[in-house]
Order: structure tokens, then C-alpha cells, then sequence
């Protein structure tokens, strides 16, 4: 909310004088931002630093003077906004909070534009920060600079605590974070996370942290919000999974989030939610051996596979799509391409996207054992890159070649489901 303006002459006004804020006894790390060529702009950079560092101990110290202490004295709209948002955090556990200023695009005399990341952790269940982009606008008095905006960067979205009041519910695997819900729809979503990681722990039994995180908007179009999409990609998307893949190696992989809507969970019986939880909660399980050279088919199929091998269903009952088309003699040619999974398009060709994938990975379960698929699929997402990543793993892992797995699907579709 910004509250930059000028003066009737064109000028944009100082502030007033202001003794030294409240000094707190914990401050974070400075922030290690590589220091730009031009002195002036350097030394921008620190006094923001410090302005920042100020504002994140505030936040872990739960001490709202010291979070507007940070703030422009007259944006009476931003303070009364910044002080609503550090309310709606209250109960969440923070382990930390910090940022780091990535860039000054603007600064005019005691005015700056900065381009600043937040990173937080949430205590017990993030083992690396999530990271927010943020635009803020800044204003200098003497040796001090404030807050007079601050907002989501160009491409960002906020976060759960701009939307209100966040209600946190604890799992034994679960952390359960809702905006305008009930507790007790709350409750039963940590209570079915929590049946969820044991059943994913089973089906890949390589390390992760068994902990989940889930985000509970009030509505579809909140959801769309915390994703940055339009809403109409999400109306019928029951749940959703935030994080990075591809982060193996050289540093850990970032947190991730279950984002449910409402709206569309709500609609489905306590097999759909168990099945959906425990197909984001795979998702969340992979994610360290998830990459760039994962097809979309073998990360989705592998979670469906993770979330129905526990249940007494028909291969039909799960996939009724496919199931009409092959015994429609439309039996597809080839494996899904990534396209085909967006949210976008005709909801009955996504669902044969996810059944086709589900099925490809039920073959290799059923013909090569549970512990082939997992190393399957770990050996894909360990290639350097997406071309020949399938090929090569299906060759050392499974003994086969891509045309001679594709000739097996077709035939275990049409046994299986004509």
C-alpha cells in the first residue's frame, strides 16, 4: 500500500525527526547481498539491511512496536495493514525470518525502491526456508530508512497471512495452517495427513522429513491467490503441492506446501481426501528426487500409485476415463506428454493424462516390484537432464527400452481395463 506522494511544489516530503527505535535484544544475520559497484547504492544497501534486520527480529520476538517501528511514522493505511499481518502470524511457530535485499531498482534522494526476498522457516517442519519476493518502497530520515510500501514483487503472490488470521492445528505428522475454516475441517485434514505419511514412508522408503505443512485458504479464489493463477485453473483441483524440484546435490530442496481448496475437497468422501492427501504428501516425500528430468507422467503417476495401492478398488473404479476409452478401442498410442496435465484444458483428457500415468506405474509395481519403481524413479530425476533421462533408467534399472515399455502399457491397458 503505498503512501509515496509530493508536495504542491512537485517535492517529495522528509520525514520528521525520530529518536532511535527500540533496540531488541535479538537480531538476525545480516544479510549477505553482494554489494553493488556504485558506493552510493552500497551504502543503500546496508542502511536497508539494517532497517530489515530491525523489522525480522521484530517478527520472531512477536513485539508489534518494534515490526512499526520499521514503518514510515505517517502511512497510518501501512502501519495499520503491517500491524494486522503480524496479528494474523501470532500463532504460527517461526523458527526464522529474515531477508535479503537482491536489488535497488530505484533511489531518488531520500527515496528507494528495493527488490528484497523473506525467508521463513516454520519451526519443527521446514528444514529450508521458503522464500517470498517482495517490492518495497523505502523513505529516509538522517541515518534511517523506513518502509512506506511494501507489496508482492512483480510475478509474486503473498502469503497465507495476508488473507487473515492464520489458525494453526497440529498433527502427529501434520501442521495444519487455515484462513476462514473451521477447526474442525482443520482437525480432519491434519488427522487424514497423518494417516497419509506413514502409508507414503511405505511406498517410498527413502529418507524425508515425515512431516507435512498444509495451507487452507477460505476459498478457491484465495487458493489462486497463494499460487499466483488465475482462479479458474483451480476450480476443480482438490489440492496442490508448492516446492522446487530439481534442488538435489548442491543445496536442499525448499519447503514445500499442500494448498487445498476448499471448496472442491469438501465435495469429495473420505476416499477422495485420503487419496488426495496422500498423493500431495508423495509429492512432498519426492520431492529431493524430483527434477527437471522428470516427465510430469512419472512424478503424478507415481503419486497416484503411492495414493491407491492401499485402497480395495478396481483398476475401472479408479480409472473410468481410460477405462471407457480403451474398451472403446482408443487405446493411447504413447505415454502422456507434460501438456497434457494442465489444468486448463478439458478436465476428461486430464483425467486420462493421470490414469495413463497411474497405470504406467502400476505396470512396473506389478512386473518389477515396488523397490524397481522406487529406484526408477529415482534414477530419472537423477539424470543431468530431461533428454534420455526415461530411456537411460528404463534400460540399467528395468532392462528395457521405451518403445518395448510403451508396447507393455498398451497391452497392460488393454488387459487390465478392456
Amino acid at each position: 500500500m503505498a503512501v509515496r506522494g509530493r508536495d504542491a511544489r512537485g517535492r517529495r516530503p522528509r520525514l520528521p525527526r525520530r529518536a532511535a527505535g527500540l533496540v531488541l535484544a535479538v537480531l538476525l544475520t545480516a544479510s549477505a547481498c553482494s554489494a553493488p559497484a556504485d558506493a552510493d547504492t552500497s551504502l543503500t544497501v546496508r542502511e536497508i539491511d539494517a532497517t530489515l534486520e530491525r523489522r525480522a527480529a521484530a517478527v520472531l520476538a512477536r513485539d508489534p512496536a518494534g515490526y512499526l517501528d520499521a514503518l514510515a511514522p505517517d502511512a497510518a493505511k501501512l502501519r495499520a495493514a503491517q500491524r494486522t499481518e503480524l496479528a494474523n502470524l501470532a500463532d504460527v511457530p517461526l523458527k526464522s525470518w529474515s531477508y535479503e535485499v537482491k536489488g535497488i531498482t530505484e533511489e531518488d534522494g531520500d527515496w528507494a525502491t528495493a527488490e528484497v526476498e523473506l525467508r521463513y522457516r516454520i519451526d519443527g517442519y521446514d528444514t529450508a526456508p521458503v522464500t517470498a519476493r517482495r517490492t518495497l518502497e523505502l523513505m529516509r530520515d538522517g541515518e534511517r530508512w523506513y518502509v512506506s510500501a511494501d507489496r508482492p514483487a512483480k510475478g509474486a503472490s503473498d502469503q497465507l497471512w495476508h488473507q487473515g488470521e492464520v489458525e494453526v492445528v497440529r498433527g502427529a505428522h501434520s501442521l495444519v495452517l487455515g484462513v476462514g475454516r473451521p477447526e474442525e475441517e482443520l482437525r480432519q485434514i491434519a488427522d487424514t495427513v497423518d494417516l497419509a505419511v506413514p502409508a507414503v514412508s511405505d511406498a517410498w522408503p527413502q529418507p524425508w522429513a515425515r512431516r507435512v505443512v498444509v495451507h487452507v485458504p477460505d476459498s478457491v479464489e484465495s487458493m489462486a491467490g497463494l499460487l499466483g493463477s488465475p482462479e479458474t485453473s483451480y476450480r476443480g483441483i482438490a489440492a496442490v503441492t508448492t516446492g522446487e524440484a530439481g534442488t538435489t546435490g548442491e543445496r536442499p530442496a525448499l519447503a514445500d506446501r499442500v494448498i487445498v481448496n476448499p471448496q472442491a475437497y469438501a465435495s469429495l468422501g473420505s476416499f477422495g481426501q485420503r487419496v488426495v492427501l496422500t498423493h500431495e504428501t508423495t509429492h512432498v516425500a519426492t520431492r529431493t528426487s524430483t527434477s527437471t528430468a522428470t516427465p510430469v507422467w512419472l512424478s503424478e503417476g507415481f503419486a497416484d500409485w503411492a495414493a491407491y495401492r492401499g485402497e480395495d478398488r478396481t483398476p475401472d473404479l479408479i480409472a473410468p476415463e481410460l477405462t471407457g476409452a480403451v474398451r472403446a478401442g482408443d487405446v493411447p498410442a504413447g505415454l502422456p506428454d507434460d501438456e497434457d496435465f494442465g489444468f486448463d484444458g478439458d478436465p476428461a483428457e486430464l483425467a486420462r493424462a493421470y490414469e495413463s500415468a497411474w497405470m504406467a506405474c502400476e505396470l512396473i509395481a506389478e512386473r518389477w516390484g515396488k523397490e524397481k519403481l522406487t529406484a526408477f524413479y529415482a534414477a530419472v530425476g537423477a539424470h543431468p537432464g530431461r533428454d534420455g533421462a526415461v530411456e537411460q533408467a528404463l534400460g540399467s534399472v528395468l532392462d528395457t527400452t521405451p518403445e518395448e515399455f510403451t508396447a507393455d502399457w498398451r497391452d497392460y491397458l488393454s488387459a487390465r481395463l478392456g
